[in-house]
C-alpha cells in the first residue's frame, strides 16, 4: 500500500496512512460486507453495518457514502447503476480484486490494533485500585460543626 514520503512509522505491517480515518472503522466493514454479499446497494450496506461495526454509535449514512466514494476513487470498489427494475435507478457496489487485497491489509492492521488494545487493557486491569474502590464503597469523612459553620460562612460571603 502506498505511503506518503513524510510517513515516519515502521513498515512491519501495512501503512494506515491511506486507510482513512480509523476512529469509526467504516471502511473495513464495508469491504467485508461487499466480500460477503458480492454486491450491494448503499441502503443494504447501511442496514448491515452494525453487524460488524467497531462502535456502538450509529454509523451515519454520510459516513458510509464517504467511505464508498473513497474506496471507489482508490479502485477498491466499483459501482454501476441498476435500471432494469421498477422504480428509480439504484447504485450497486461491488468489491474489486484490489479491494479484496485492501481488505486483507485491513485485517493485518486490525490484528496489530487488537494486540495493542489487549496490552492496554491488561495494563489497566493490573493497576491497583485506590483504597476507596477496593471494597466497592465510597468513603466519606464526617465534618465537624465548626467545619460546617466555616463552609456555610464561605458560601454566604
Amino acid at each position: 500500500m502506498p505511503c506518503a514520503e513524510s510517513c515516519r512509522h515502521n513498515h512491519l505491517y501495512p501503512c494506515t496512512c491511506a486507510m482513512g480515518h480509523l476512529s469509526r472503522f467504516v471502511e473495513p466493514v464495508v469491504l467485508l460486507l461487499l466480500k460477503e454479499k458480492g454486491h450491494s446497494y448503499g441502503y443494504n450496506l447501511l442496514s448491515s453495518l452494525s453487524e460488524y461495526a467497531f462502535t456502538d454509535a450509529e454509523i451515519e449514512r454520510a459516513a458510509l457514502y464517504r467511505a464508498l466514494r473513497r474506496l471507489q476513487l482508490n479502485g477498491y470498489v466499483s459501482s454501476d447503476w441498476e435500471t432494469h427494475r421498477s422504480g428509480p435507478a439504484r447504485r450497486v457496489y461491488a468489491l474489486t480484486p484490489g479491494g479484496e487485497q485492501h481488505l486483507r491489509e485491513w485485517a493485518q492492521v486490525l490484528t496489530k490494533v487488537a494486540g495493542s488494545m489487549d496490552r492496554f487493557i491488561q495494563v489497566v486491569n493490573s493497576l491497583p485500585l485506590p483504597p476507596d474502590q477496593r471494597t466497592g464503597r465510597q468513603k466519606f469523612r464526617a465534618t465537624t460543626a465548626p467545619e460546617r459553620a466555616l463552609g456555610q460562612r464561605g458560601l454566604n460571603e
